[in-house]
């Protein structure tokens, strides 16, 4: 069953289709790019450190910067001291987020010491913290959970029952361990068992590449939405191929015009609003963004060798319209001049 729409407290996601937060990537301008092409209903920040946020942390507070082009827009936050994290909660309520996310799925070191999948290995105090937020907010409170810490200690389902015992209002599930990493498959059976033990939202996540991934997960699990996290890094249009696979049976991939404007328009995003790291975000978009074009290696390359933004925004125009004079694929005019602003 493939739903249009996915209530979520009061809030309509529609289409039913989520951008998962990613560290590194999902900040204010990868965002609106996702929501400029269509087909996602839902965007989330990267996430922040309850603790950092009541620090009034600079970085922490970068990461909460959104415009209203985003909405609705969600709040990923993580931390293990559930005062501190119902005052975050309530900050983040008092910036105007639509929702706000727990993340009990991140597998990092450093992150699993204070919060992330290492919460769950400890199911009270992960129930208080629950509680605590639920009683600290009125937006719609979510979470993101791994199926476990390992093979042994599988407790997506548990887990799932005690957050909509809590007043949790839905749970995505990664259906991997803390232990896999990335590695391995996503046990979609896991899903499958969460959404037949809760009456609440699930939204699926993992090894959807392609619309078609996001069907058979659909169909699989019957999950109430589906999340796309590093699929979209490569491929931002998938959320409108998902939209119009599921309405029409067939979906039209990018095309090396589409992907010249989006990276040009992103890189110009990025040195507009002097974004910290912009040069290195460049690299990364440009290096995940470019597999499947013809004599990619070769772009990455000179992406990789630049030592500015300017250079790096320089040598995606000369490539692309030396691959544009060169083939005879596309159209004549196929690509916007290169001194055009997208």
């Amino acid at each position: 069953m493939i739903r249009e729409e996915v209530r979520i407290g009061h809030v309509r996601i529609r289409p039913a289709h989520i951008l998962a937060p990613m560290a590194g990537i999902t900040d204010t301008v990868f965002r609106r790019l996702i929501k400029r092409l269509g087909g996602c209903g839902l965007i989330m920040t990267e996430f922040v450190s309850g603790e950092g946020l009541l620090r009034q942390h600079f970085r922490t507070q970068r990461y909460l910067h959104y415009t209203d082009e985003e909405r609705p827009i969600a709040a990923q936050v993580f931390g293990a001291d559930p005062e501190h994290l119902a005052e975050a909660a309530r900050r983040i309520a008092d910036l105007g987020f639509d929702l706000i996310d727990l993340n009990l799925g991140c597998p990092a070191k450093k992150v699993i010491k204070c919060g992330g999948s290492g919460l769950l290995r400890d199911l009270p105090l992960l129930e208080k913290i629950l509680r605590t937020i639920r009683a600290a907010v009125t937006i719609p409170f979510t979470i993101k959970i791994r199926s476990g810490w390992s093979d042994e200690e599988i407790v997506a389902v548990p887990v799932a029952r005690l957050a909509e015992d809590c007043g949790v209002d839905a749970i995505a599930v990664h259906p991997r361990t803390r232990l896999q990493g990335f590695s391995g498959r996503a046990r979609w059976e896991i899903i499958q068992e969460v959404k037949a033990a809760v009456r609440i939202p699930v939204i699926g996540n993992g090894d959807v590449a392609t619309p078609r991934d996001a069907l058979a997960l659909c169909q699989q699990t019957g999950c109430d939405a589906v999340m796309i996290g590093r699929a979209a890094a490569s491929n931002p249009w998938i959320f409108r191929e998902m939209e119009d696979f599921f309405r029409t049976g067939t979906y039209t991939e990018a095309s090396e015009a589409e992907r010249y404007a989006l990276l040009r328009t992103y890189c110009r995003m990025l040195m507009e609003e002097d974004s910290p790291g912009a040069i290195g975000k460049m690299k990364q978009f440009a290096c995940w963004f470019t597999h499947g074009i013809q004599n990619g290696t070769e772009l990455r390359r000179q992406v990789h060798a630049a030592r500015s933004t300017q250079e790096v925004l320089t040598r995606v125009d000369e490539f692309f319209h030396l691959l544009a004079s060169a083939t005879t694929r596309l159209p004549r005019g196929s690509f916007p001049a290169a001194t055009a602003d997208t």
